[in-house]
């Protein structure tokens, strides 16, 4: 039984638990459907085997040795895994200017944080990959790598894993959701690295603040994230990102990801500065214009905002929502601007 038939199946009852809303009373009602199935554990039969089922199913469609399901985001997934594969003492290489999860991570663990840099494409203003010869792994019990960054640039994860031969490999792929899911996109480091992190909710569609945790090593992550979790999980949020991955994995979601893809090749031809490995984070410049000025000219003459803003470029963030009339109205926008 899926998660989402015995939230089904539960809306049918007068509960006398938590919680105290009892699906019927709300407070915000735009979110009737959610109050609906927001249910308790102790409210129907052993949802928690529900939950352990979906998780194998999604360990199946993602090819590694366990998967979990997050719902408070990929920061969670990131600190699980740090506490899962290192001790007390322990050294873990991060990126200085990572997301501040890798650091709190580290700090959780009680471990000691060794800091690399990564340069910076000047031509764009943005940080480049993390590769091989800048990892000093001596001493290193688990190394963090960002890729693909927030401005989409990939790095050779199969490098870096063969070189860490006594290091634990964590990626936070938290913006890569979407790369196992087609050719087209950036290989997934979920086949290779130790621990992959991915947030459904930046570009597979997934609701705020949905994630994965894959494992695919022989430690069991349940531990650390027993202690990092609530006890009263939301089953709307777990329902979703089930419901989630199927339709990824689905026909119909696949189709709907290479439409985006086939969209954003299009909008690529058009005469204007486009950069990085992945196509679904547009990262563009203009001559003449600062990232700034060209943000600002968007919004104030295109009413289009965009994701992340720096003195040179700026970039625009696309997933499953992103649809064709979107971006036909970013591509009208840009051919006047250029």
């Amino acid at each position: 039984m899926s998660l989402l038939s015995i939230l089904r199946k539960q809306n049918k009852k007068n509960l006398f638990t938590t919680p105290s809303h009892g699906q019927k009373f709300f407070i915000f009602n735009k979110l009737r459907n959610f109050y609906k199935y927001d249910i308790s554990e102790t409210d129907t039969h052993d949802p928690h085997t529900a939950l352990l089922e979906a998780e194998r199913r999604a360990s199946i469609i993602y090819g590694v040795k366990y998967t979990h399901f997050l719902t408070n985001g990929s920061t969670s997934g990131i600190i699980a895994s740090v506490l899962t594969c290192t001790n007390k003492g322990d050294k873990v290489l991060i990126w200085r200017n990572a997301h501040p999860s890798h650091l709190n991570a580290v700090k959780l663990a009680g471990c000691e944080p060794v800091f690399y840099d990564l340069p910076i494409i000047k031509e764009w203003g943005i940080p480049d990959k993390t590769t091989p010869d800048m990892l000093n792994l001596e001493g290193i019990k688990a190394v963090i790598i960002t890729s693909p960054t927030y401005e989409g640039i990939v790095s050779d994860i199969k490098a870096i894993k063969a070189i860490c031969k006594n290091a634990y490999v964590i990626v936070d792929e938290a913006h890569g959701a979407l790369y196992p899911y087609s050719e087209k996109l950036p290989e997934s480091a979920v086949k290779i690295a130790d621990f992959t992190i991915q947030s459904l909710h930046k570009t597979a569609g997934g609701l705020n603040p949905t994630a994965l945790l894959h494992v695919n090593c022989d430690l069991d992550a349940s531990k650390a994230l027993s202690m990092i979790n609530t006890t009263s999980p939301s089953y709307p949020l777990l329902a979703s990102i089930e419901a989630n991955i199927n339709y990824l994995n689905s026909k119909r979601g696949r189709k709907k990801l290479d439409e985006l893809i086939s969209n954003l090749q299009k909008l690529r031809t058009i005469n204007f500065d486009f950069y990085g490995d992945d196509i679904t984070k547009i990262l563009i410049k203009k001559a003449g214009l600062t990232g700034y000025e060209l943000s600002e000219k968007l919004f104030e003459e295109f009413n289009i905002e965009d994701e992340k803003t720096n003195e040179i470029s700026t970039m625009l963030l696309c997933g499953l929502g992103t649809d064709y009339k979107k971006l036909e109205s970013l591509k009208k926008a840009l051919i006047k601007l250029s």
